[in-house]
């Protein structure tokens, strides 16, 4: 690329207008100010900013975009994509690798350490900068990296357009991120005008052609079949383990062998459809022929990405399809992943707001046994200033435990953490005045140890549901009786948890429960 002046203001408040109507805005308050360089994340930063000649804030912003500069503790994403900056080793991405060519770490330091995996990120951004012919004034200019970080998404035209913009959009808004440990990470505002090369004639906003709200970016004809073998009479919710583009862009390799109809964006609720509706996608194994699959931007384990923009929008998008096809607007009917049948997957895991998310699809969230009051097909975190039936639950679980939260009002206050705390601080289970999965299961389970087995039915039974649905995340269906899928259940949790998976539900199983294991 000829060298350019790095000044390059004409025209930048009608870019930034059109980058922040198309794309996502993160936050509406200002940014903070430098960051301090004694922290170990922002010192990385700083070390691969200089190192590689990348602009600091660039490679931030590609970081944020893709993980929310949470490495996962080395755990890989759906593409196969490790660390803050989601280094990518699959058949047609290795960024990986070119990181470890470029720098000389091992591999496995790449995908672990948070220094290295940023410093792999700046030297894999360089080498695209190099190929593209920006000289050193180039690089001062944050706009002429923009086909730069396209390359660095590893997707092609419209995809590779809407993971360069959302970079741009962080660059133009700014952002701040507390990152797991506390540390702040943040990027200051600015105008921006990128040079997108041969990516501005790429059209982003081709309307789906089944669902008119959603743009169009279609998956590799390798990553669904045409038609269909069985009516349309579900819809399955799923979680990427990705970024939107990133995922977008998966659909689009040959290689991947995975699709779903939707993606949703975390920030905005922006919807991408990459699979006709009448088309099978590759997302629930024996489901797939009678399903419609929505992937929601995000990390089962982060519960921040699971925005109010993306319940409103995702539920919007499920109830017209069930319109659509005839699909009854239940939990039967409307499920996660994990609960498709055949599956080995968690998503959309404990997280997901099941009741919150039915109530905006405007069905039956299976919303318990109206008679107890504290029977859910999931159990989603409960906190300071959450509201609701999951609420009142906790409320009465933690009266009838002897730790009285006063009126059960369905409103997470001050007394209610202050009795979660206590509950937790005498089991041992981490007083952090937050109902999670475990402080769930440990309330669930709560009371008498009687032996169960299957053929047996009874309250006991339906407390063993209810606990075993908190700890595993997925549906156990709470009717009491004590049949196979309960036996699978018990299993499946006996195993997790280095039990003896016999399927009976004796003293041991009990105590895990009751400790919230």
């Amino acid at each position: 690329m000829p060298s350019r002046a790095a000044a390059h203001t004409k025209g930048r408040a009608s870019v930034l207008a059109a980058l922040t109507a198309t794309v996502l805005t993160v936050t509406g308050t200002p940014a903070f100010a430098a960051p301090d360089g004694g922290d170990p994340m922002n010192r990385a930063f700083a070390r691969a900013a200089a190192e590689f000649d990348v602009p600091r804030d660039l490679l931030a912003a590609v970081g944020y975009g893709e993980t929310r500069l949470d490495g996962h503790s080395g755990r890989p994403s759906q593409a196969n994509g490790y660390g803050v900056m989601h280094l990518v080793s699959n058949p047609t991405n290795r960024t990986l690798e070119r990181a470890a060519a470029l720098t000389g770490k091992p591999l496995a330091e790449l995908r672990t350490d948070t220094g290295a995996n940023i410093l792999g990120g700046a030297a894999v951004l360089r080498s695209y900068a190099d190929k593209l012919g920006l000289d050193a004034r180039d690089r001062d200019d944050i706009d002429a990296w923009y086909p730069a970080v396209a390359q660095y998404g590893g997707a092609q035209g419209p995809a590779a357009a809407l993971y360069a913009d959302t970079v741009y959009t962080f660059l133009a808004t700014g952002l701040k991120a507390v990152v797991p440990g506390g540390e702040r990470i943040s990027v200051t505002s600015r105008p921006v005008a990128p040079e997108k090369g041969s990516l501005s004639t790429t059209d982003v906003r081709t309307q789906s052609p089944d669902y008119p709200s959603a743009l169009w970016v279609p998956a590799h004809p390798n990553n669904y079949a045409a038609g269909r073998s069985a009516k349309i009479d579900k819809v399955v919710v799923h979680v990427t383990q990705g970024s939107y583009a990133g995922s977008i862009s998966w659909f689009q390799n040959p290689t991947a062998e995975v699709s779903a109809h939707y993606v949703v964006r975390s920030s905005d609720g922006e919807i991408t459809q990459t699979v006709r509706d009448s088309d099978t996608a590759y997302h629930a194994r024996s489901a797939n022929a009678s399903a419609l699959g929505i992937e929601h931007e995000g990390f089962i384990d982060d519960p921040s990405w699971f925005t109010d923009a993306m319940y409103r929008t995702s539920a919007a998008l499920t109830k017209s399809l069930c319109d659509r096809y005839g699909i009854p607007k239940d939990r039967a009917h409307i499920i996660g992943h994990s609960e498709a049948p055949g599956n080995d997957h968690t998503d959309p895991g404990p997280y997901w707001d099941w009741t919150r998310y039915m109530e905006l699809v405007g069905g039956d969230s299976g919303g318990g046994d109206s008679t107890d009051g504290l029977s859910f097909p999931s159990y989603a975190t409960q906190q300071s200033g959450s509201t609701g039936a999951q609420v009142k639950a906790v409320q009465q679980l933690l009266n009838e435990q002897g730790y009285s939260v006063g009126a059960v009002d369905g409103s997470f206050g001050p007394a209610t953490k202050t009795a979660v705390t206590a509950y937790q601080a005498a089991r041992g289970l981490g007083a952090d005045g937050v109902v999670g999965a475990r402080t769930w299961t440990a309330l669930l389970s709560a009371g008498a140890t009687p032996s169960l087995q299957q053929g047996v039915s009874g309250d006991g039974v339906k407390r063993l549901q209810r606990s075993l649905t908190a700890a595993l995340g997925s549906t156990v269906g709470i009717d009491g009786s004590f049949g196979p899928a309960t036996v699978t259940a018990v299993r499946n949790y006996q195993t997790s948890r280095g039990l003896n998976a016999d399927g009976v539900v004796g003293p041991g199983t009990w105590a895990a429960l009751q400790t919230g294991r």
